[in-house]
């Protein structure tokens, strides 16, 4: 189902929450194996840069979750959790990096945004894809 906004049309939307805790249990239980199947090397590198890495990886998984929904009705084939990269502009902003197979969608016909939030106990991200028309 599509909706018509201005000269964009909505294709998707995605929501996920996840508290915080859940993330840092797995890491704990399973280990780097657990990092290293949901998040890039990159992703990981910035979060524990951080001092609060698991606020910060809770959001990233939240964001590919929401992203995940998002893309449904656009992309049919099999990914990994990894061919979702969640940036920071240089104003703290998020944005979406895609890897491997992704990295081969049309995205300049598509605009992809995400929101993300974060409270003490759990992690939230909106997504909305839209196509482009012309003018």
């Amino acid at each position: 189902m599509a909706w018509q906004q201005g000269t964009e049309m909505v294709l998707g939307i995605g929501v996920d929450i996840i508290e915080i805790h859940r993330i840092q249990e797995s890491h704990l239980r399973v280990g780097e194996r657990f990092l290293e199947k949901i998040f890039t090397p990159a992703e990981i590198e910035y979060c524990f840069s951080r001092a609060t890495a698991y606020q910060h990886l809770a959001a990233r998984f939240a964001a590919k979750e929401a992203i995940a929904k998002c893309l449904t009705n656009v992309w049919k084939t099999p990914t990994s959790w990894t061919d979702i990269e969640i940036t920071n502009s240089e104003s703290g902003a998020p944005s979406v990096k895609f890897l491997k197979a992704l990295s081969d969608f049309p995205w300049d016909q598509f605009d992809l945004k995400i929101t993300i939030s974060h409270s003490k106990e759990n992690a939230v991200c909106f997504a909305v894809l839209s196509q482009k028309t012309p003018l």
